[in-house]
């Protein structure tokens, strides 16, 4: 990959251009930042916008330079300083807009009706899936925009905006894009969001006064259970052989990405009904999900196997890789604050502590047909409160920063190509603004991030926005070629465990 870099201007070159009013800003490309260059873990972010209006790119192309053109890492290149060993830096560019931002030719509509709106986010799906078959280009700013005036079931238009994952982890990014929107109600105002999903687990947080000694001896023994399976992950335990293991080389091939809108209020009643949180909801309605989906997969190799019954083989082992944002969010106020800066004008990404710098968990999922579905989110509330009384984010993290420095940022990559290979799929939650918002005059109607680039064969985020859940899978179509099935597995477990939900609040003793 190297040799489509750019050498960096020498020392030499460097303070002659400042003598000559023209310099040049750089910043160091965190170790991160680098380990997720590499082929072997190569991530690109996407960032799929509906909106409620057909979108006028003319407003877009006069409002970037002013918002989100006024961060550095989305005005520079990185690339090689062959002067200080190879070392990569971020390097200030001037950016051609029109090098950047894509409209898409849509199809010609003949009758609006629910046929047309399949069709047209078929079209959405078939232009992202070739989007992922290409590694951006390192010789300008690694994002672009494409702009899809097309209308679907759920959005007037789409958006869809790409990036390189080295420009910033998850929750950074989202909190920028953030910053770049406006209240619908009152276009002055900033959005409000909780930033609890993206943060580590609280016995992680620098803040955390002492645990007591029975949960520390309890973050004692989880961390070295926790770094024990990591370990052997790494070496030979792998997940059970399934129909959604990943495939040989899943990283280097590209990615179909499927979304559906749920009803927030749903995830809510299950969580009031269960005394989990939203996350425990998310992660149980992915458990039920991959339950139904892998029993219909199992059904149909079993010669003479009845729909409805139990296909699965027992004791299946199914884990995800769940990431982890190690530094403290800066807020959307910081960044927005940030943006309103003319460039050169206290700017420094080490002031506002930005780049990759997380860790991540092994989750083990909980397979199986299990009679009552609130059995899924009781399970998952279990994971993830063991989960917050460990210290394996910290572990991965520092041990990836240790084989970056002494082995370099290849073979930390291979490293975590096959944890992610041996483990079998990939889950995100984040959590979204609860009002409705307007992106340079355009009110939005959904937000659906996702990756491609992963060695896993499933990735699935979830993303609230208002009312709305949106659920994103990013799969390899050669292992998971029904993606939208597998959503509507998704959408009938949640309906499932929210019909349990009801029914044993309404059967409770204190409700009689």
């Amino acid at each position: 990959m190297e040799r489509n870099l750019k050498p960096i201007e020498t020392r030499k070159q460097k303070s002659g251009m400042e003598n000559n009013n023209m310099s040049i800003a750089e910043e160091p490309v965190s170790p991160s930042s680098r380990l997720l260059h590499e082929p072997a873990f190569n991530l690109h972010i996407l960032a799929i916008m509906g909106f409620n209006s057909k979108i006028n790119p003319h407003v877009f192309t006069h409002n970037m330079p002013h918002t989100l053109l006024k961060h550095p890492r989305f005005t520079s290149l990185m690339v090689v300083d062959k002067e200080e060993n190879g070392k990569m830096k971020w390097v200030e560019t001037e950016v051609d807009l029109s090098q950047h931002i894509t409209v898409v030719e849509a199809p010609e509509v003949e009758v609006e009706g629910d046929e047309t709106h399949r069709k047209n986010k078929k079209f959405v799906e078939d232009y992202v899936y070739e989007l992922s078959k290409e590694r951006m280009d390192m010789s300008r700013p690694l994002w672009d925009l494409h702009i899809l005036n097309l209308k679907t079931r759920d959005a007037e238009a789409l958006a869809v905006l790409r990036m390189h994952h080295a420009l910033g982890d998850g929750a950074s990014i989202n909190s920028l894009l953030l910053a770049c929107t406006r209240q619908t109600a009152n276009p002055k105002l900033l959005p409000t969001i909780s930033t609890r999903s993206s943060s580590p687990p609280k016995t992680l947080k620098p803040n955390n006064p002492k645990p007591k000694p029975k949960n520390f001896f309890k973050l004692v023994w989880n961390t070295l259970v926790d770094v024990f399976i990591f370990i052997a992950t790494l070496f030979f335990l792998k997940d059970s052989q399934t129909p959604i293991t990943p495939s040989p080389a899943s990283e280097s091939k590209p990615k179909r990405f499927a979304y559906r809108i749920l009803s927030l209020n749903d995830f809510f009643s299950i969580k009031l009904a269960t005394n989990t949180t939203i996350n425990d909801v998310a992660l149980g309605v992915t458990q039920a999900a991959l339950s139904m989906y892998l029993n219909r997969r199992y059904g149909k190799r079993d010669i003479g196997s009845i729909e409805g019954q139990n296909n699965l083989p027992k004791n299946l082992r199914l884990r995800s890789c769940l990431f982890f944002n190690l530094r403290p969010a800066k807020g959307i106020q910081a960044l927005a604050d940030m943006m309103k800066k003319e460039k050169g004008e206290s700017n420094s990404m080490s002031k506002w502590g930005w780049g990759n710098r997380f860790g991540y968990a092994i989750l083990p999922l909980k397979i199986g047909m299990l009679n009552d579905p609130l059995d899924y989110v009781r399970e998952a509330k279990a994971t993830a409160d063991r989960k917050k009384y460990s210290y394996e984010p910290i572990f991965t993290y520092y041990l990836a920063n240790f084989v970056i420095k002494f082995f370099g940022p290849k073979a930390a990559a291979i490293l975590t190509n096959k944890i992610f290979s041996n483990a079998s799929t990939c889950f995100s939650n984040v959590v979204g603004p609860r009002e409705d918002l307007e992106f340079f005059g355009h009110p939005i109607a959904f937000i659906a991030p996702t990756c491609y680039g992963q060695p896993s064969a499933l990735m699935v985020h979830f993303q609230s926005y208002v009312d709305k859940m949106g659920v994103i899978i990013s799969v390899d179509e050669n292992v998971i070629p029904d993606p939208n099935q597998l959503l509507d597995d998704f959408e009938k477990s949640l309906h499932l465990i929210k019909d349990a939900a009801a029914a044993a609040a309404t059967s409770s003793p204190t409700n009689l």
